[in-house]
């Protein structure tokens, strides 16, 4: 048998009579085995599988295709990559996830009691500052090289706050809370939807603990983003309602970012004209955002942001001729060092090009942020590219579709 012989002769026995419904049975399959619903393959890449250079997939897939199919990839045809060692139980899988989680939750979950010291209050402007300077690399490096760097760091205001007293202690919750947020972020960037909600729950306790209203509504958009990415429009809904139960103690950055969160939950359940209102109100309170709180500044940082939110949530309720007309006026602006948040903007750029029927405008797009994906590693614009591939199926078999196929072929490669 020919490599791709092997695969598709597994597919066949497993009753997948066509390659879309294998993707499809595998994606299932994964989803429940790894009890993560971003967990995705696509007709394109198991095309390619049953190709004559399928590659190797990431570990993670090999041990659900073993699970599916009962055979390893170096069974089915797979060129083995140097250094692979098969995990022979699941066992073995799980406690990897185990030993990953206990990582993502050590920074936040310090043994007490510790040492009491004395704890200045200058540290508080001296984490403050740390921050703005981690937003901006952020924008630069994406979310893999920062978060060990931001996570030891909210350890050590976790400890300080434990000694600290009064005012003291106040100050570096309210921080302490932002360096929750920013690692929060940093997971969802990544893909990791468990340690992205775990930390999204941390700066909940610690905005709640520092008793600052703004944090507090703060924490609730951070819940509403992950919800927002788990496709979960009620959700997001109910806790942007939630922040802006009290709007009048709200700083207007605060409430600006509840109302835009609040459009793409609008979108998640096809409300246009919720949509629409929202973004309007929020837009109305711009230029009224004038705090010094060292977080949550995106809606200032960003060149046209609520433009952004507008247009990405056209483009989720399928208005690609109306996404497509915002996208560039916001990419005009966008500063070319800003790479990992151009990349994504990118990519939905190109969905909508697709969803307004110009598959070859979208697949030029997707050229440039297929270089980008790789560069960041960032799992956001990775799922945005997927989304772009199911924008492209009507073209799926037409030399566009396998152009975009071999565009992408470099982002799916790396798992």
């Amino acid at each position: 048998m020919s490599r791709n012989d092997a695969l598709r002769a597994a597919r066949l026995r497993a009753g997948w009579r066509t390659i879309e419904s294998a993707a499809a049975a595998i994606t299932e399959h994964g989803q429940a085995l790894l009890d993560d619903r971003q967990f995705t393959v696509s007709a394109r890449t198991w095309r390619r599988w049953e190709g004559e250079r399928p590659g190797w997939p990431a570990a993670e897939t090999a041990i659900v295709i073993h699970d599916a199919l009962d055979r390893w990839p170096e069974d089915l045809g797979f060129t083995t990559p140097p250094g692979w060692i098969r995990p022979e139980h699941h066992e073995e899988a799980e406690d990897l996830k185990r030993r990953a989680f206990a990582g993502v939750t050590a920074a936040a979950l310090v043994a007490c009691p510790v040492a009491p010291q004395h704890v200045d209050p200058a540290l508080i402007d001296y984490f403050q500052q740390q921050l703005e300077g981690h937003y901006r690399a952020d924008m630069f490096l994406g979310p893999h090289d920062l978060i060990g760097t931001v996570s030891a760091q909210y350890q050590l205001i976790d400890k300080l706050v434990r000694s600290a007293k009064g005012e003291t202690r106040r100050g570096l919750l309210r921080v302490g809370a932002a360096y929750a947020a920013l690692v929060g972020w940093l997971y969802q960037d990544a893909g990791d939807m468990d340690g992205a909600a775990f930390w999204r729950g941390v700066t909940q306790e610690i905005a709640v603990r520092s008793r600052d209203p703004h944090l507090i509504g703060y924490s609730l958009v951070n819940q509403a983003q992950v919800r927002t990415d788990l496709g979960d429009g009620p959700a997001v809904i109910d806790l942007c309602e939630a922040a802006l139960d009290d709007a009048g103690r709200l700083a207007p950055k605060v409430r600006v970012m509840s109302l835009q969160q609040q459009a793409h939950g609008s979108s998640l359940v096809g409300d246009r004209a919720a949509v629409d209102q929202l973004i309007d109100r929020a837009d109305g309170l711009l230029p009224s955002v004038d705090d010094d709180l060292p977080w949550g500044n995106a809606c200032r940082r960003t060149p046209g942001y609520l433009e952004v939110q507008r247009a990405t949530c056209y483009g989720r309720l399928g208005l690609g001729t109306e996404a497509g007309v915002l996208w560039p006026q916001v990419l005009a602006i966008v500063p070319e060092t800003a790479r990992r948040d151009r990349g994504v903007y990118m990519a939905r750029q190109a969905t909508a090009a697709a969803a307004a029927r110009e598959p070859d405008q979208a697949v030029e797009i997707a050229r440039t942020v297929a270089t980008i994906a790789v560069e960041t590693r960032s799992a956001r614009m990775a799922r945005e590219l997927i989304t772009l591939e199911r924008a492209m199926r009507p073209w799926q078999d037409a030399p566009i579709g396998r152009d975009l196929a071999e565009v992408l072929a470099p982002v799916t490669e790396r798992g």
